[in-house]
Protein backbone atom coordinates (compact mmCIF):
# COMPACT_ATOMS: atom_id res chain seq x y z
CA UNK A 1 0.00 0.00 0.00
CA UNK A 2 2.84 2.86 1.02
CA UNK A 3 4.71 1.13 -2.07
CA UNK A 4 2.05 2.78 -4.66
CA UNK A 5 1.14 5.60 -2.29
CA UNK A 6 5.18 6.54 -3.14
CA UNK A 7 5.36 5.88 -6.42
CA UNK A 8 2.27 8.02 -7.11
CA UNK A 9 3.85 10.48 -4.92
CA UNK A 10 6.92 10.61 -6.63
CA UNK A 11 5.08 11.41 -10.47
CA UNK A 12 2.86 14.00 -8.85
CA UNK A 13 5.98 15.36 -7.67
CA UNK A 14 7.82 15.36 -11.39
CA UNK A 15 4.37 16.72 -13.05
CA UNK A 16 3.78 19.26 -10.65
CA UNK A 17 7.98 20.49 -11.42
CA UNK A 18 7.36 20.77 -14.73
CA UNK A 19 4.17 22.21 -14.87
CA UNK A 20 5.06 25.11 -12.79
CA UNK A 21 8.19 25.56 -14.85
CA UNK A 22 6.18 25.67 -18.11
CA UNK A 23 3.72 28.23 -16.83
CA UNK A 24 4.64 31.98 -18.23
CA UNK A 25 4.39 34.28 -15.18
CA UNK A 26 2.22 37.60 -15.08
CA UNK A 27 5.03 39.79 -16.33
CA UNK A 28 6.11 37.37 -19.30
CA UNK A 29 6.23 40.61 -21.79
CA UNK A 30 8.72 42.77 -22.68
CA UNK A 31 7.73 45.21 -20.52
CA UNK A 32 7.80 42.68 -17.72
CA UNK A 33 11.27 42.29 -18.19
CA UNK A 34 12.17 45.70 -16.90
CA UNK A 35 9.76 45.99 -14.59
CA UNK A 36 6.73 47.49 -16.22
CA UNK A 37 3.38 45.99 -16.40
CA UNK A 38 2.76 46.51 -19.66
CA UNK A 39 -0.77 45.85 -21.09
CA UNK A 40 -1.89 44.32 -17.85
CA UNK A 41 -4.56 45.83 -15.73
CA UNK A 42 -4.25 47.05 -12.21
CA UNK A 43 -4.13 43.46 -10.79
CA UNK A 44 -3.00 41.77 -13.39
CA UNK A 45 -5.17 40.07 -16.72
CA UNK A 46 -7.50 36.96 -15.35
CA UNK A 47 -8.23 35.00 -18.25
CA UNK A 48 -9.41 31.40 -18.80
CA UNK A 49 -7.46 28.87 -17.10
CA UNK A 50 -4.98 27.11 -19.17
CA UNK A 51 -4.85 23.01 -19.36
CA UNK A 52 -1.46 23.58 -17.85
CA UNK A 53 -2.70 25.75 -14.49
CA UNK A 54 -5.52 23.09 -14.31
CA UNK A 55 -2.89 20.61 -14.30
CA UNK A 56 -1.10 22.35 -11.72
CA UNK A 57 -3.83 22.53 -9.22
CA UNK A 58 -4.75 19.04 -9.60
CA UNK A 59 -1.26 17.91 -9.26
CA UNK A 60 -1.19 20.00 -5.96
CA UNK A 61 -3.92 18.48 -4.87
CA UNK A 62 -3.03 14.83 -5.15
CA UNK A 63 0.88 15.81 -3.90
CA UNK A 64 -0.84 17.51 -0.81
CA UNK A 65 -2.93 13.85 -0.30
CA UNK A 66 -0.23 11.69 -0.62
CA UNK A 67 1.65 13.45 1.73
CA UNK A 68 -0.99 13.38 4.23
CA UNK A 69 -1.23 9.79 3.35
CA UNK A 70 2.45 8.97 3.95
CA UNK A 71 2.61 10.71 6.81
CA UNK A 72 -0.40 8.87 8.82
CA UNK A 73 0.87 5.58 7.49
CA UNK A 74 4.42 6.32 8.77
CA UNK A 75 2.97 6.86 11.92
CA UNK A 76 1.17 3.22 11.79
CA UNK A 77 3.51 0.61 13.61
CA UNK A 78 6.52 2.34 12.80
CA UNK A 79 9.04 2.23 15.60
CA UNK A 80 11.99 3.89 16.81
CA UNK A 81 15.87 2.87 15.21
CA UNK A 82 16.60 3.41 19.01
CA UNK A 83 13.90 2.08 20.85
CA UNK A 84 15.72 -0.76 22.11
CA UNK A 85 18.56 0.17 23.00
CA UNK A 86 19.33 1.39 26.49
CA UNK A 87 20.24 4.88 27.72
CA UNK A 88 23.75 5.41 28.95
CA UNK A 89 24.57 5.46 32.20
CA UNK A 90 25.29 8.79 33.73
CA UNK A 91 27.40 9.07 36.36
CA UNK A 92 27.11 11.67 38.95
CA UNK A 93 30.23 14.06 38.74
CA UNK A 94 32.38 14.28 42.37
CA UNK A 95 31.43 17.16 44.07
CA UNK A 96 34.47 18.81 45.20
CA UNK A 97 35.47 19.25 48.99
CA UNK A 98 34.86 21.80 50.46
CA UNK A 99 37.68 23.52 51.80
CA UNK A 100 39.20 23.16 55.45
CA UNK A 101 38.77 25.64 57.75
CA UNK A 102 41.84 27.30 58.69
CA UNK A 103 43.06 26.74 62.62
CA UNK A 104 43.48 29.50 65.19
CA UNK A 105 46.64 30.30 65.32
CA UNK A 106 48.47 29.51 68.48
CA UNK A 107 49.87 31.87 70.52
CA UNK A 108 53.57 31.71 71.82
CA UNK A 109 52.91 32.27 75.84
CA UNK A 110 49.87 30.64 77.41
CA UNK A 111 47.32 33.11 79.03
CA UNK A 112 46.77 33.18 82.70
CA UNK A 113 42.95 32.42 83.22
CA UNK A 114 41.65 35.12 83.96
CA UNK A 115 42.90 37.72 81.04
CA UNK A 116 41.26 37.53 78.01
CA UNK A 117 42.45 37.49 74.84
CA UNK A 118 41.70 40.72 72.43
CA UNK A 119 40.98 39.90 68.85
CA UNK A 120 42.08 42.79 66.25
CA UNK A 121 39.76 44.73 64.66
CA UNK A 122 39.07 45.20 61.30
CA UNK A 123 40.85 48.38 59.93
CA UNK A 124 38.22 51.04 59.39
CA UNK A 125 37.11 50.95 55.65
CA UNK A 126 38.75 54.71 54.95
CA UNK A 127 39.98 53.65 51.13
CA UNK A 128 43.63 53.61 52.41
CA UNK A 129 45.67 50.70 53.50
CA UNK A 130 47.49 50.73 57.61
CA UNK A 131 50.83 51.28 56.73
CA UNK A 132 53.32 48.18 57.84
Amino acid sequence: MSALIVIVHVVVCLILILAVLLQSGKAADLAGAFGGAGSQTEFGTRGQATLLSKVTTISAIVFMLTSLGLWILSAKGASSVVGNEKAPVQTAAPVPAAPAKPEPKKQDQAQPAGQKTEAKKPAAATGSEPKK
